[in-house]
């Protein structure tokens, strides 16, 4: 195994088995995990889209939300509507439309030991996203960085747990701004995937501390972000070979992050505790 962790290009020179390669569906007794998250968050509209699959099993789902904290979603095991397939992504389904094209980038890549294996993410945070969400009849328009993807892939232990947030905004520069925030996966105190992009341009941040219920992450480099909610996705699923404990709420950020004042901030927290 090579020495981990580790980020940006240095990865891809570890000789790991990576996406978009084909990996290896077990190490040890621990299946492979792999998932794509989108997420698109503005002033009038959030959403995400993903799917996973954990071993054997597929998941795909939708949700989008409104500032009046409405939420229509949908989480199934059959393709329910979702294509993500390169840079577009799409849902058709009942009273939801949904299509997207993403200018994605490099993103920064980090990959971290699991016991005798490893995992691997690559996040990128304003993202130019062009497209329309429609609901109910309505078309919402989208053209912008508003953008977040999420890939992620390996071998997490049986029980994992984390909390992570991701947005974009602008700053007190009129600077675009995103972030990826996290702790308890991808979270040594250097090369972790705690990220921020201005303009598109990536560095890395020091270690941060969400409260309980979600309503703040604070840094190290001090600082911190303030959240309220529009609405919430949850789910608390309890099988013989999956356990999940999980709550992602959309809503507005106020606040610094990397010692840089938002003006407005748009995204997501999140609270997630699996046995997989």
């Amino acid at each position: 195994m090579p020495s981990l962790p580790a980020r940006g290009s240095e990865v891809r020179r570890l000789g790991l088995a990576l996406p978009p390669q084909r990996m290896p569906l077990r190490a040890g007794t621990r299946p492979l995990k792999r998932w794509r998250y989108v997420g698109v968050y503005t002033d009038e509209v959030m959403l995400c889209v993903g799917e996973a699959r954990v071993g054997p099993l597929p998941l795909r789902w939708w949700a989008v939300a409104l500032p009046d904290g409405s939420l229509f979603e949908r989480t199934t095991n059959s393709r329910g509507g979702v294509r993500m397939e390169g840079s577009r992504v799409s849902v058709n389904a009942e009273h939801v439309r949904i299509g997207l094209e993403l200018e994605e980038r490099e993103g920064v890549q980090t990959a971290s030991a699991a016991g005798a294996s490893y995992t691997w993410t690559r996040k990128q945070a304003g993202v130019p996203v062009r497209g329309s969400v429609t609901l109910g009849g309505r078309e919402r328009r989208i053209d912008g960085p508003a953008g977040v993807i999420d890939d992620s892939a390996g071998y997490h232990p049986r029980r994992t747990s984390w909390r992570w947030s991701a947005g974009v905004g602008r700053t007190d520069g009129g600077h675009a701004i995103g972030w990826n925030l996290v702790d308890g996966v991808h979270d040594a105190e250097g090369a972790s995937e705690r990220s921020i992009w201005i303009d598109g341009e990536p560095r890395e941040l020091g270690p941060t501390t969400f409260a309980d219920d979600l309503s703040h992450v604070s840094f190290t480099e001090g600082g911190g972000l303030r959240f309220t909610e529009w609405s919430a996705r949850e789910d608390h699923t309890n099988l013989l070979v999956l356990r999940s404990d999980y709550r992602q709420p959309f809503g507005t950020f106020e606040g610094e992050v990397g010692g840089i004042r938002l003006t407005e901030g748009y995204g997501v927290m999140e609270r997630h505790d699996v046995r997989w």
